[in-house]
């Protein structure tokens, strides 16, 4: 289904979707995110009942419980103008697969579709929504490569948001990893599933990192960081993968 025309976030406050695995694994990541909006004049707020956007039901299949999670979704963002997600997976699954999963039902179809319109991914609405790539950050000499997490490129077409926001980081320069756009083998249940597949193709881009000369990784989405992370640690490897919005966050005027 193709996108409504979206509405441009600009001068509007920004609701977030912080994601299940940054509140409960890395919520220094969701502070890096409201401290980089903040920092560039944007109100954000924090809906306190949102739980989780449905997406690991979704994906094994058990629809009807997914709906119940959207549900729960759509009334804690009820009224937003905009919302912001530190994750291209969950932004694909409320863009892409919430009108899909409401498509028959007329009592939350419309309701699906203006979330999906409104719902952006965080260096997507950076770069995108609100024209920025330079957000004042600096850093001492750093050479990042980038893991190109396959919700976003692929659900979303993003890639070159995350690169421009970090090229414009003074004191960093980017040197493009090999196989990239490889998938980690994280995949949600994928990684449970299917351990062993999720095992070599993480052996893959561990291999991949380790042969790049980059001082750090970095991604959009924290269930990579987490699969690609543990990988290099039980490969003994000094290398990390870190989050977008961590890393420009760093390099903020303090």
């Amino acid at each position: 289904m193709a996108e409504a025309v979206r509405p441009s976030p600009k001068y509007k406050p920004v609701s977030l979707f912080v994601t299940c695995i940054i509140d409960t694994v890395y919520p220094r990541t969701g502070v890096s995110v409201v401290e980089i909006l903040e920092h560039l004049g944007v109100e954000v707020r924090f809906p306190m009942s949102q739980t989780c956007c449905g997406q690991p039901a979704f994906n094994s299949g058990y629809w009807e419980d997914a709906k119940t999670v959207a549900k729960q979704f759509l009334r804690a963002f009820e009224g937003a103008e905009v919302i912001v997600t530190p994750s291209g997976s969950c932004a694909t699954m409320v863009r892409h697969y919430y009108p899909e999963l409401f498509k028959d039902d007329p009592e939350w179809r419309d309701q699906a579709a203006w979330a999906a319109n409104i719902t952006w991914e965080f260096t997507e609405y950076l770069v995108d929504g609100l024209g920025i790539t330079d957000i004042g950050a600096k850093l001492p000499p750093t050479t990042v490569a980038f893991h190109d997490s396959c919700h976003g490129l692929r659900g979303l077409g993003l890639g070159d948001q995350a690169r421009a926001l970090a090229e414009h980081v003074q004191g960093v320069t980017i040197h493009e990893m090999q196989d990239a756009d490889r998938c980690c083998g994280f995949g949600g249940l994928f990684a449970v599933k299917m351990a062993e597949i999720s095992g070599a193709m993480l052996k893959e881009k561990v291999q991949a990192i380790e042969a790049s000369d980059a001082d750090l990784i970095l991604l959009g989405d924290c269930s990579c960081m987490m699969q690609i992370n543990g990988g290099l640690s039980r490969n003994e490897s000094e290398r990390r993968a870190v989050y977008i919005a961590d890393f420009l966050a760093e390099g903020l005027p303090r």
